[in-house]
């Protein structure tokens, strides 16, 4: 067993590799690579092998895919156009006009696609020059745009919730479950904070839009419906006892194939470009999961979560005490670290520590996916920032950052929430299992 300070050096050894341009995966097998070699020689790494195997051999794994592709093929048959279109008939009178549909939309689209990336994307596509037109703040339309993407990964199904399951070992469907109410309460909060700003700077919101007549606003709703009835289909099939995760992904796929179909939007050209585009994003994953599992087996090796756990517990830290660290230290490496790599790569030191703590798993998982969230965000490495900024194509990434710095402030309000309210998480997974 090592030491905390050896531990802490390996940690910044593999931050320091990712920070000098190497992959992700190749920076977590060269760490524990170099701490097998210099503790327990050769033997400990021709188990590398069985660590591919069994990190792999995951039968829940098989929704990364199928998700990917059911986000892919929605992004490419015109449903966030509808959507937002139909959400801005409704929106437009609120304070903070279609900034709200950008929220709103954002979270629809996340409901089904389960990628963050894909969300700010799209939704920036279809938003930003309706918005720059309409001579709205673009600041803060940068800025609604990547934090309301960022709901991809809290709303389920999200890709990110089943990577934590598979890797603690905690039920995807009570992770889901737990996802859906801070979810809808985040989103409610995002449009609250519109609204504060609109009310208190009135010129953010551009020119008041005239009001759509009735029948046409309830006639855009049927825009809303493909989204939602994916949703409901996918969600209701696991809880319902009908399909697991994964059997719920590949019924989403076939909805999403039946929507294109119906907006004659499926072709070949379609297809290929989803398919391509799913084998990249999994691969990269699955590859990133790769380079974790070995660690995270090198790690427990070493023993390295039972010296933090001591480390804790002779610092006389409770789990209150230690969650703030956690947001701090998180709040840090979402600085330097892609959000993904940065979960996967400290759930194997973070998590037996929080589990020993009697932190319940399934309301950490939510806690975590709140980190990620908002460093997806954070600056200099938010992913959405840099999305945002391709997808607007002038001026500065500078007015994303600002513009996203007031729902950075309110997710971490809304991640203290949580710590003192837990029952947000886990009333509707204790309800339904």
């Amino acid at each position: 067993m090592i030491g905390i300070g050896e531990a802490t050096l390996g940690f910044m050894m593999m931050l320091g590799l990712m920070l000098i341009g190497l992959p992700v995966a190749v920076a977590m097998f060269l760490t524990a690579f170099t701490g097998a070699m210099l503790t327990m020689g050769w033997p400990i790494l021709m188990t590398f092998g069985n660590q591919i195997w069994s990190g792999q051999n995951d039968f829940i794994l098989t929704a990364i895919p199928l998700f990917v592709f059911l986000g892919e093929i929605l992004v490419r048959s015109g449903v966030a156009d509808g959507l937002y279109r139909a959400l801005s008939d409704w929106m437009r009178k609120l304070p903070g006009g279609l900034l709200h549909s950008n929220i709103g939309a954002s979270a629809f689209f996340a409901a089904v696609s389960g990628s963050s990336v894909a969300t700010a994307a799209t939704i920036g596509n279809v938003a930003i020059p309706i918005l720059s037109e309409r001579k709205y703040d673009e600041r803060l339309t940068a800025g609604t745009i990547a934090a309301g993407a960022t709901l991809g990964i809290l709303i389920p199904p999200s890709i990110n919730i089943i990577i934590y399951g598979s890797m603690t070992n905690t039920s995807i469907g009570q992770l889901f479950a737990a996802g859906i109410l801070p979810g809808i309460a985040l989103t409610v909060a995002f449009m609250a904070l519109i609204a504060v700003i609109s009310v208190l700077h009135p010129g953010v919101a551009g020119p008041s839009l005239p009001d759509r007549p009735m029948r046409e606003k309830l006639k855009s709703l049927l825009e809303i419906l493909p989204p939602l009835l994916i949703f409901a289909i996918v969600m209701g099939v696991i809880y319902g006892g009908w399909a697991t995760p994964t059997e719920s992904a590949a019924i989403g796929v076939t909805c999403a194939l039946l929507v294109a179909l119906a907006k004659r939007k499926m072709t070949l050209p379609l297809l290929h470009e989803a398919m391509i585009s799913t084998v990249r994003i999994s691969a990269m994953i699955l590859l990133i999961m790769v380079g974790a599992h070995f660690l995270n087996f090198v790690i427990g090796m070493l023993g390295i979560p039972q010296t933090l756990t001591r480390f804790v517990v002779d610092l006389g830290a409770g789990p209150i005490q230690v969650l703030f660290l956690l947001i701090l230290f998180y709040l840090i490496l979402g600085c330097f670290m892609e959000t993904l790599s940065m979960m996967i790569a400290t759930l194997p030191v973070v998590f037996p520590l929080v589990v020993q703590l009697g932190i319940d798993p399934v309301w950490f998982g939510i806690f975590l996916v709140l980190m990620m969230e908002t460093g997806l965000i954070t600056p200099p490495i938010g992913m959405n920032l840099y999305i945002v900024q391709g997808v607007r194509g002038t001026g500065s990434i500078m007015d994303v950052i600002w513009g996203s710095l007031p729902f950075v402030l309110l997710m971490l309000a809304f991640t203290i929430l949580l710590i003192f309210w837990p029952g947000l998480v886990l009333w509707l997974p204790n309800l339904l299992f």
